[in-house]
């Protein structure tokens, strides 16, 4: 992992630091205690490549104008050791500092000895994190909104574990409960009507209408025949879910495989109900937070959110204007709903597994469950702040800039293995990060096709292949790429050069934020900037020049930048290809 940033950044903080104490020590500044203050990297770099706000930090501490303190840190400041050349102040009172050539050297020479662990970190300190996304229920095909998911999932838990984080891939199956008897009487009712035609039972309007129930059927009708209308009910629905829950879960991964996604767990909803529902119950009726009411037990969601929400500052008004609603736990046939389920489940990851996190990446249109689940969880004694919900929005599948609706499938939605047929699976995956998550996304088909600049993921896949078409060339000529020295690397001057180093340096803060932030697309975007400068170093500073230690400087950049592009399309499990 890289260090050099952050103790740069340390070391510009603490040389600052030792500035106001030699100025208070003479006099210069008034003898009190030293304010804390930032070291940022500004916006715009035209002042200097680091700036801090210590002068505006102490003024008030000091009674002094920031003008007279900035002036102080300048005339006393040491950069002798440092990665630093100069220190300049301006306007009333900013205080900004220039990279010197060994520190763009030394950045090149890390990325180098790093090699495939450049960009990641510690700072996740090993915490163990559960990522569970996708977990489409296992009763039909899985749609864009899981294509989505899975991407985002996928992805996510990657720049989780390049930060630091020990992170586990899941994929939750419900197996059990609503979803099931209706996939069951779905079954049963298609089954009968291949025998029994117009005597058969129709098809209720809230059951499962999609092809893929029908064919299911006629598999099961291929291999045991008629056999099965002589039994009851209840027999032949139990072996309709048994035949077809298990092929649903097998295709569910192959296409998830295909996806290039691999969970680590697998778990099945159903094992809930072997003891663990009813362990939550009898926690939550033993904290006084459920009532029997109509036959069935109820939540005290009500109470627990006034609770919660009064805590955080809310009025009863605004309280009031949530229209909260208790929840079901029990119905009335004895059945537990899936809140229950969902908060035996959790429980399970968090107490059981001991997972420090669980991440759920849903839906927005779950946005109303999240409150409430956290509410559950506080009710059982477990701090919902240790579940983290990341909810994605819509997407708009766009072709020729039309909206495409219908699935030669289902006909009612595009599914994921409408879309896995339809684009590349480079393509999928990186579109699905280009935007965070709470964003809209419009998938644009013809683009994710197009084989040029206008597409991301190949404009980024284009630089690596470009470096490769660069080396090849300069192996024709017989010139190698070969390590270099901190003297030969300070030769890269031109400000394409800097721009891009600066770039390069600047991924372990990236893959940092993007895990604070659950957003894995700021790297898809850091790899189109990285492209992006690329091309312009390119087409600036051309690589085989007669200078040998300057050509060999550059090819050293150039082997850098395909490092990291090849580590950041690895990680996002995207193909880095050596030619197109």
């Amino acid at each position: 992992m890289s260090k050099i940033v952050k103790d740069t950044e340390n070391q510009l903080h603490s040389l600052v630091t030792e500035a106001l104490g030699k100025a208070i020590a003479d006099g210069v500044l008034p003898a009190e205690p030293i304010p804390d203050f930032k070291v940022e990297v500004p916006a715009d770099r035209a002042n200097g490549d680091y700036s801090v706000n210590a002068a505006f930090a102490c003024a008030r501490a000091f009674r002094t104008a920031p003008k007279k303190i900035a002036d102080a840190v300048s005339n006393y400041i040491d950069l002798g050791d440092s990665y630093f050349d100069s220190c300049s102040v301006a306007g009333a009172g900013f205080i900004n500092f220039t990279l010197g050539d060994r520190y763009y050297a030394d950045i090149l020479l890390d990325i180098k000895k790093c090699g495939k662990k450049y960009g990641s970190s510690d700072f996740g300190r090993h915490k163990k994190v559960n990522v569970e996304f996708v977990s489409a229920n296992p009763t039909g095909p899985m749609h864009m909104g899981n294509a989505r998911g899975g991407a985002l999932g996928d992805c996510l838990a990657s720049v989780l574990s390049m930060a630091g984080y020990d992170v586990s891939r899941e994929f939750y199956i419900n197996d059990a409960g609503n979803q099931i008897d209706k996939f069951a009487l779905s079954l049963d009712i298609r089954y009968q009507q291949l025998f029994l035609g117009d005597k058969a039972p129709s098809l209720p309007e809230d059951s499962y209408h999609g092809e893929d129930i029908k064919e299911r059927a006629e598999e099961f009708a291929k291999q045991y025949g008629d056999s099965y209308l002589e039994k009851s009910e209840e027999e032949r629905r139990k072996a309709l879910v048994d035949f077809a829950l298990p092929k649903n879960i097998q295709n569910m991964k192959d296409n998830l495989a295909k996806y290039r996604i691999k969970y680590d767990t697998w778990f099945h909803e159903s094992v809930l109900h072997n003891g663990a529902i009813d362990d939550v119950i009898k926690i939550l009726t033993d904290n006084g937070m459920t009532y029997e009411k109509d036959g069935a037990l109820w939540y005290k969601n009500i109470e627990m959110q006034t609770k919660l929400l009064k805590k955080a500052g809310k009025t009863q008004e605004q309280i009031d204007r949530l229209e909260l609603k208790d929840d079901v736990l029990i119905r009335q046939n004895g059945n537990p709903t899936y809140f229950a389920a969902d908060i035996a489940y959790h429980r399970n990851k968090l107490v059981d597994r001991e997972f420090e996190k669980a991440i759920d990446v849903w839906g927005a249109d779950h946005h109303g469950h999240v409150a409430r689940l956290k509410g559950a969880l506080e009710a059982i004694g477990i701090d919902s702040s240790r579940l983290d919900v990341v909810l994605m929005q819509l997407v708009n599948l766009m072709k020729d800039g039309e909206p495409v609706r219908m699935s030669k499938r289902t006909g009612n939605a595009v599914t994921l293995v409408d879309l896995l047929d339809e684009v590349p699976i480079d393509a999928a995956r990186f579109f699905f990060n280009m935007r965070e998550p709470g964003s809209t996304i419009d998938f644009d088909l013809g683009l994710a096709v197009k084989e040029d600049s206008q597409n991301p993921v190949y404009y980024c896949q284009y630089a690596n292949a470009r470096i490769c078409s660069i080396l090849r060339k300069m192996k024709e000529e017989n010139i190698e790429p070969r390590d270099c020295t901190e003297e030969e690397l300070m030769l890269l001057k031109a400000p394409e050069e800097r721009e891009l180093i600066r770039h390069l340096s600047a991924l372990t803060d990236e893959i940092i934020t993007a895990a604070k932030d659950y957003d894995p697309a700021r790297i898809t975007r850091y790899a189109v900037t990285l492209a992006t400068l690329f091309h312009k170093f390119y087409n600036a500073c051309r690589v085989g020049v007669d200078d040998e230690k300057l050509r060999a400087a550059r090819l050293y950049l150039c082997c850098r930048v395909k490092d990291v592009m090849g580590i950041i399309l690895t990680e996002f499990k995207i193909t880095v290809p050596e030619s197109m």
